[in-house]
């Protein structure tokens, strides 16, 4: 059997996933065929694009507006060519605000639909779950609580383990990491990491190098990394030379990618809040999670956040009573409670000045045992993502195909 595999990726996460997941149904259909959107990760796994996958990376609500009629145009444009060709399934990795539209057209037409990737319904936007209801005969879902929550709803899924926990190693090895970035064997290094999207970069890049400053001058044996998605490397290296932090220059190496690479080689990680920081706890890496973005999008998102976190360490590591379905009013009392367990260090919107994500870095370096003690609960977290993950998708899609 030959499987005609269409995919939408739409930021450099779902890029890497969806690699993850073609190389793993090449096991079962060796002739498979793939093509849709998607980026180098997915390119270098043997996929078509039709479109690069910059023309999908855009996050928030007002920054979204600017380039919606040509996003609309894209959509339009591909669900005309899958309604022509229509393939033997069809997989929206993540990004549900485009590709959940995709998915409800191509299955009203009788096309198979799976999401790769449960939208986090658990944390906010509950009313995507009537949505996905709507788009996807089946979800993959990369965390273990996802599929009773999305069962209570009526949506079939199957767990499948994260493909991270997989392919990063259970032991980093932070000897060669620093070698292949020409970094320091014997140095404290901290890794930055400000997104892969112009938005978040333009608001998160600035403070990041500034924290970085900071932190500098507190403590100047230290070095820093910072991997740029290669769309963006030019503009944070050119941010990189701004009055204020070019006295980073000796210590800071700007790399094109490597995300995994800089990850292995650090000892601390300051990260934007998103699958990065997840990757950063599967790396085993004390962190510090940060996120701003425009603050009329702020408030949006807030309203609708179901939980006191937005970092995935702190979810995965939450108490499960934490995690259970709340009625509205519940959810969002929840949502601002004080008491909250962390896990590592959140600071968002206001409170993520350079000053303060310094001297959240700071005193992780302070505290050594603090340090191990997250290092071994992380990798826990590793042990409980890492499943058959191959074998899991593989079947799902199989049983989808069939029925």
């Amino acid at each position: 059997m030959t499987l005609e595999l269409a995919l939408v990726a739409a930021e450099a996460s779902g890029d890497l996933l969806g690699a993850h997941l073609l190389q793993a149904l090449r096991l079962r259909w060796p002739e498979l065929r793939a093509a849709g959107i998607g980026g180098e990760h997915l390119a270098g796994a043997g996929f078509e694009a039709w479109w690069p996958i910059e023309q999908l990376s855009v996050r928030g609500y007002l920054e979204v507006l600017p380039r919606l009629p040509a996003l609309l145009r894209l959509r339009r444009a591909l669900v005309a060519r899958l309604l022509q060709q229509r393939p033997s399934l069809f997989v929206g990795v993540d990004a549900p605000d485009f590709n959940f539209a995709v998915e409800t057209r191509l299955k009203a037409a009788g096309i198979k639909t799976l999401h790769f990737v449960s939208p986090s319904f658990w944390a906010w936007r509950p009313h995507r779950l009537r949505v996905l209801q709507a788009a996807a005969d089946h979800v993959l879902c990369l965390f273990p609580f996802e599929p009773a929550l999305l069962a209570a709803a009526g949506i079939a899924a199957t767990y499948v383990g994260h493909p991270l926990a997989q392919t990063i190693a259970a032991e980093p090895d932070q000897a060669a990491a620093r070698r292949a970035l020409e970094l320091p064997e014997d140095a404290t290094v901290v890794a930055l990491l400000p997104g892969s999207r112009n938005a978040e970069v333009g608001h998160l890049a600035p403070r990041f190098l500034q924290a970085a400053a900071h932190l500098h001058a507190r403590q100047s044996d230290l070095w820093f990394v910072l991997p740029a998605v290669p769309w963006l490397h030019d503009r944070i290296r050119q941010m990189a030379r701004q009055p204020g932090v070019a006295t980073l220059a000796q210590r800071l190496v700007v790399v094109r990618g490597q995300s995994h690479a800089a990850l292995a080689a650090c000892d601390l990680a300051l990260v934007a809040s998103g699958t990065a920081t997840l990757e950063a706890a599967l790396f085993k890496r004390p962190m510090v999670i940060a996120y701003a973005m425009p603050q009329l999008s702020y408030r949006f998102m807030r309203r609708k956040r179901q939980l006191p976190w937005v970092g995935l360490p702190n979810v995965l590591c939450a108490p499960t009573e934490w995690l259970q379905p709340l009625p509205p009013a519940a959810a969002r009392a929840r949502a601002d409670r004080r008491d909250a367990p962390l896990v590592v260090p959140e600071l968002i919107q206001d409170a993520a000045t350079p000053a303060a994500l310094a001297a959240a870095l700071q005193a992780w370096l302070d505290a050594p045992g603090r340090m191990a003690a997250v290092r071994q609960r992380f990798a826990a977290l590793h042990q409980t993502l890492r499943q058959p993950t191959a074998t899991l998708a593989a079947d799902a899609i199989e049983n989808l195909l069939q029925n």
